[in-house]
């Protein structure tokens, strides 16, 4: 007789916790706005955005995945008193009248570094923002996205669904502008709500001290961009790695041509099956298995005559495995090199962290790896504490960090030196 097990008994309904109901969606306030693409649209809607009051949420869509260029085709703004406004910037003369009225007032954007190259493209800068991005990471939020951060601080579900569209499609259909209008609406609450709570905090001052330094944020141009061609570890040796740069360059100027995303042409991969065969002639090209894409035959005489570039350079001219960089080596590099500045680093890296867990917010925005390791890596050559400390600030200060960065980092990179001397 085969034993039964006794069935347990029913669960008291009463200790069952409930699921959570879901966080209402976040629907518009107003009627979705009609879309400004004329230059009297603007100037009505510039005289809107004048005689409203308080901050200015701005966002902008771009058709990144679809497109070449970073510009923005939709930009979105509101403003307490004013109500929202979509503004499409590629049949307008220019958005002067726009900048003028934004002229002193606060922007609300969220990840800023990412829209105000494409704002600053239409002549739109601003003199004071709020980043809600860079608030969520001072207050210790794990994510910090924007439709994450709505449902956190405000309790309201935000749709992304339209997030990856190609926003240089006309016309816009009216799903796709109905998102674009919550992101401002959502700002402008957000905004109110975490400025709150950077207060309470007391991080109010480091706050206000990183919207500053975003003001003066400028894309700087990579060096060696083909560098950042995916699975390029695969490359060996030089002559492939031309190949790769000569791929990659080919790619670009045609993508620039259409105006379309390179890797819509080839992917990465398909430039790295074809530096590492390098074949001579289209058919063998065409042949790879791994090598594909819309543009792949298309193109074919232009991918041959890069690998063909790449055959003939002369040895002086190939490219090295690493780019030169006037910063210190890799960490891993450094107990071979100098083994007290990896004693310097493995201490500090350790008090940063804690230092980052008491105050609640992550290592990288409490100070850059970069800067650390520079700092480390050629400390001051003063021993004596007081005036070690204040050189270690000085060169923080070099690299840019914020003061209340150097308030708190300082100190922990200048017991690091000393410590990592004595042992």
């Amino acid at each position: 007789m085969v034993p039964t097990t006794p069935e347990a008994p029913d669960a008291d309904p009463a200790e069952v916790p409930a699921e959570p109901e879901p966080a209402p969606l976040m629907t518009l306030r107003e009627p979705l706005p009609p879309v400004t693409d004329t230059d009297p649209g603007l100037r009505e809607v510039a005289d809107r955005i004048a005689a409203g009051s308080g901050p200015v949420a701005i966002d902008a869509e771009r058709a990144s995945g679809h497109r070449y260029s970073a510009r923005a085709y939709l930009v979105q703004l509101r403003r307490e008193g004013a109500g929202s406004a979509m503004v499409d910037p590629i049949p307008l003369t220019d958005l002067a009248p726009l900048a003028e009225v934004l002229e002193g007032t606060e922007w609300i954007l969220h990840a800023a570094t990412q829209d105000l190259p494409c704002l600053a493209e239409l002549g739109l800068r601003p003199t004071r923002l709020f980043d809600t991005e860079l608030a969520g990471r001072l207050l210790g939020y794990p994510r910090v996205g924007l439709a994450t951060l709505v449902e956190t601080v405000l309790g309201m579900r935000l749709r992304k669904e339209h997030s990856a569209v190609d926003w240089s499609r006309r016309p816009l259909p009216a799903p796709w502008l109905e998102y674009a209008a919550l992101d401002v609406e959502a700002l402008v609450e957000l905004r109110g709500a975490m400025a709150a709570e950077l207060e309470e905090s007391g991080k109010a001052e480091w706050a206000r001290q990183e919207f500053e330094h975003l003001l003066g944020f400028r894309q700087v141009p990579r060096t060696d961009p083909w560098r950042r061609t995916s699975q390029l570890h695969r490359v060996r040796g030089r002559r492939a790695l031309a190949a790769v740069r000569a791929l990659w360059e080919a790619r670009d100027r045609i993508a620039a041509e259409r105006d379309v995303t390179p890797s819509r042409l080839i992917p990465d991969s398909a430039i790295v099956e074809a530096a590492l065969a390098l074949p001579r002639d289209k058919a063998t090209l065409l042949g790879l298995k791994g090598f594909h894409g819309r543009g792949a035959g298309r193109y074919a005489a232009q991918w041959v005559a890069a690998l063909e570039e790449a055959r003939a350079l002369p040895e002086s001219e190939l490219p090295q495995r690493g780019p030169r960089g006037d910063g210190p080596p890799v960490p891993r590099a450094w107990a071979e090199k100098d083994p007290v500045a990896a004693r310097r680093l493995t201490i500090a890296r350790e008090s940063v962290k804690e230092l980052g867990e008491r105050v609640d917010v992550p290592v990288e925005n409490l100070l850059t790896p970069d800067s650390l390791r520079r700092v480390l890596w050629t400390p001051p050559k003063t021993r004596e504490p007081e005036a070690l400390e204040q050189e270690v600030g000085d060169a923080l200060a070099a690299l840019s960090a914020r003061a209340w960065q150097i308030e708190l980092t300082a100190p922990l990179l200048t017991a690091a030196i000393l410590a990592a001397d004595a042992e």
